[in-house]
C-alpha cells in the first residue's frame, strides 16, 4: 500500500460533471470528489459513517443556503462538502481533503485533512497508475513516486 503526502492528480476537471460525484482510490483510501455548479471541486471521505458502506460519491449534491452539501444516498445524512460535518449530526463528520485544479488536473492531498492543515495549499503534484472508470465510476491513483 502506498502512503500519499503530497498531491495527486485524480482526474481531468472536465471529467467531473457539475453536481455530481465520482470515487477515488489513493494510497488505499476511498474518496469521494464533487464538483458543483459553480465549477468548485471537494474531496470527502467515501464512507458513510451511518451505513459504513463506501457510497458518498453516489449521493445527492445540492446546498442548505450557501453551504454546499451531499447526502447520502443511504440514509440522507447531509454532509459540508467544504468541511465534511454532518449537518444533521454535528457529533459526525467524514474526511475532507484539500483539493486543487492545476492547468486542468484535479489534484487530492490526503497527507492531512482540511481541519488538520487549518485550510492550507497542496504542494507537489503526483500521478494517476490506474484510470478505473470515469464519471459516475472510480478512479484510482498511487502513490507520488515514479
Amino acid at each position: 500500500m502506498s502512503v500519499v503526502t503530497a498531491a495527486t492528480v485524480v482526474c481531468r476537471y472536465d471529467d467531473l460533471l457539475p453536481e455530481r460525484g465520482v470515487a477515488a482510490l489513493l494510497g488505499g483510501r476511498q474518496i469521494a470528489l464533487f464538483r458543483t455548479y459553480g465549477g468548485e471541486v471537494f474531496a470527502l471521505g467515501n464512507q458513510d459513517p451511518f451505513s459504513g458502506a463506501n457510497v458518498l460519491a453516489r449521493g445527492i449534491v445540492g446546498s442548505r443556503g450557501e453551504v454546499p452539501t451531499v447526502a447520502s444516498p443511504m440514509f440522507k445524512q447531509v454532509f459540508d462538502l467544504r468541511t465534511g460535518a454532518c449537518l444533521d449530526d454535528p457529533a459526525v463528520a467524514v474526511a475532507a481533503y484539500a483539493v486543487e485544479v492545476v492547468d486542468g488536473q484535479v489534484l487530492v492531498s490526503l497527507g492531512e485533512d482540511l481541519e488538520a492543515r487549518g485550510g492550507g495549499q497542496v504542494a507537489g503534484a503526483g500521478r494517476v497508475d490506474d484510470l478505473v472508470g470515469g464519471v459516475g465510476g472510480a478512479v484510482r491513483g498511487g502513490s507520488d513516486e515514479g
